[in-house]
C-alpha cells in the first residue's frame, strides 16, 4: 500500500509559483491597458475644468476623475500624479452650503459630492473655485466650502496650470 506524505513541499512551491505568475499577468494586463497613452510618461500632471452644475452628473464624473490618480497604471509611474480642479460656471453651486430652492435628492447628491471633494483634498488634489462665476450665479462667497481656494478668474488658473505643464 502506498503511503501518502502529508507534507509535500513541491506542491506548495508549485502553488506559490503559479500564484506569482498569475499576479504578474494581472499587473502586465493593467499596465498594458494604457501602453499607448502612457508610453514614456514619467508622471501625470492634469487640470480639470469643471462647469456642469448637475450634482448627480458630478458624482458620476468625479468617480472617473479620482480614478485618474488612483489607477494602478498611474500609481506605478515613477512620479506621483498631480491633479488640480478648477470650478466655474454653474458648478460653483455645488460648492455652496446654501441649500435653499434645492430638491431633497439634489441636496443628498451635493452632500455626497462635497464629501468626495474633501477626500480628494486629503489625497493632495488642488481645488479652486472661480469667484467671477460665483458672482455671476449669485452665490454668496461666504457659503463656499472653506477648504477650496478662491480665485478671481478660473480661466487664469487653468491657463496657469497649463503653463506649468498640466494638461
Amino acid at each position: 500500500m502506498r503511503q501518502i506524505n502529508k507534507c509535500q513541499p513541491h506542491k506548495y512551491l508549485a502553488i506559490l509559483i503559479m500564484s506569482l505568475f498569475l499576479a504578474l499577468q494581472v499587473s502586465f494586463a493593467v499596465a498594458g491597458e494604457y501602453d499607448n497613452a502612457l508610453k514614456d510618461v514619467k508622471g501625470l500632471k492634469v487640470v480639470f475644468n469643471v462647469s456642469s452644475g448637475s450634482p448627480s452628473f458630478a458624482n458620476i464624473v468625479f468617480w472617473a476623475v479620482k480614478n485618474v490618480y488612483q489607477d494602478e497604471a498611474v500609481i506605478i509611474l515613477p512620479e506621483k500624479p498631480e491633479v488640480a480642479i478648477v470650478f466655474h460656471g454653474s458648478a460653483v453651486k455645488l460648492l455652496s452650503s446654501d441649500r435653499s430652492g434645492l430638491e431633497k435628492n439634489d441636496i443628498a447628491e451635493i452632500e455626497k459630492f462635497q464629501a468626495t471633494l474633501r477626500q480628494m483634498l486629503e489625497e493632495g488634489v488642488k481645488l479652486e473655485v472661480c469667484l467671477y462665476a460665483v458672482k455671476a450665479f449669485g452665490i454668496d462667497p461666504d457659503t463656499l466650502m472653506p477648504e477650496i481656494d478662491q480665485v478671481g478668474n478660473g480661466f487664469i488658473s487653468v491657463a496657469g496650470y497649463q503653463a506649468q505643464g498640466y494638461t
